[in-house]
Order: structure tokens, then C-alpha cells, then sequence
């Protein structure tokens, strides 16, 4: 790396980390040289972990969003491949094993706090409006059981409140 790329990739290091430090982000540094880990509260999903790894001219940004779906892979995807024509600046995209991320690159220069703002209000919107639409898609039937299991026993449905018109029938029963 020449001493430019070196001086361009500290001072972008320097814009994200103060950014961080004034919008009062989880972070830590990453295990790669370069690379910040931040993670971004959810409401649908409890938290949103960021890779970002900073490289002279582009620095990559990627968030894990879902594990493979266990069903309805069609839709699952078809739904993914929808909401990308959304997207800005990131795509969905999965991995060797079929869990779904959102991943993007962008020019190292342009990492300021307007930018980074943006950039990580694009991968909350991605990771956490979309999650329970995907967890509907691609999980419903593990839903229905654990649903019918802790109905059964008389167990906190709390974290299944979301999906209840799903999971229930007209009489109020596991469907």
C-alpha cells in the first residue's frame, strides 16, 4: 500500500470512528485489518452486526440478515430479489450455506457522516423492516410447532406476538 493509500484509508478509519462515537454506536474492531464491527439496535430484529472493512479505494460493508430458510425457498428468494431493486448502495445476497445477507462496496473517500448515516440506515431498513416478512416466509411451519408447544404448556408466546394472526386459527387455537 503507498503512503497515500495509507493516509486515505487512516483518515476514512478516523471519519467512522468519530461518526460512531457522536451517533453513540456499539463497536469494536473487527478481526481483519481494517475492519469495524458495529452493531445497529432493531425493533423486529434486537440487533443488526455490521462488518465494515476499510481498503484504499473501496471499503465493503456487509450485515448478516437470516439464516437459509427452512421452507418456501421460492418465495423466500423471489421476495429477496424484489426488494433489492429497492436497495441502495447494498444487495441482498446469500451465502455457501443459504443464509441471507446484505452486502455492498463503497468508494473509502466517501465514508463521511452524511454518507455512513445513509449507508447504515439502508442496512437497518434491509436487515430489520424486512425480518419478519421473511421469518413469515421462510419459517412459518417451526413457527406453527413452537407456537402449539408453548400454548401447550403454558409458555411465554411473547416473541411470537408478531405472527399470532399466522399462527392461530379463528378460534384462537394453534393452527
Amino acid at each position: 500500500m503507498s503512503e497515500r493509500q495509507s493516509a486515505d484509508t487512516s483518515a476514512a478509519e478516523t471519519r467512522l470512528t468519530d461518526y460512531l462515537r457522536s451517533v453513540e454506536l456499539e463497536w469494536e474492531l473487527g478481526g481483519r485489518d481494517g475492519e469495524y464491527v458495529v452493531t445497529l439496535p432493531g425493533e423486529k430484529k434486537l440487533r443488526t452486526v455490521v462488518s465494515l472493512l476499510i481498503r484504499p479505494r473501496t471499503t465493503s460493508i456487509s450485515a448478516f440478515v437470516i439464516r437459509n430458510p427452512d421452507e418456501n425457498h421460492t418465495e423466500f428468494y423471489r421476495t429477496l430479489l424484489r426488494k433489492n431493486l429497492r436497495l441502495t448502495g447494498i444487495a441482498y445476497a446469500i451465502d455457501t450455506d443459504g443464509d441471507v445477507y446484505v452486502r455492498g462496496e463503497v468508494p473509502t473517500d466517501a465514508l463521511d457522516a452524511e454518507h455512513l448515516d445513509q449507508l447504515f440506515g439502508v442496512v437497518l431498513a434491509a436487515s430489520d423492516e424486512a425480518f419478519n416478512e421473511l421469518l413469515a416466509l421462510g419459517f412459518l411451519g417451526s413457527m406453527k410447532k413452537e407456537w402449539a408447544w408453548r400454548v401447550s404448556r403454558g409458555e411465554s408466546t411473547r416473541n411470537l406476538e408478531p405472527f399470532r394472526h399466522l399462527l392461530e386459527d379463528d378460534a384462537g387455537q394453534p393452527s
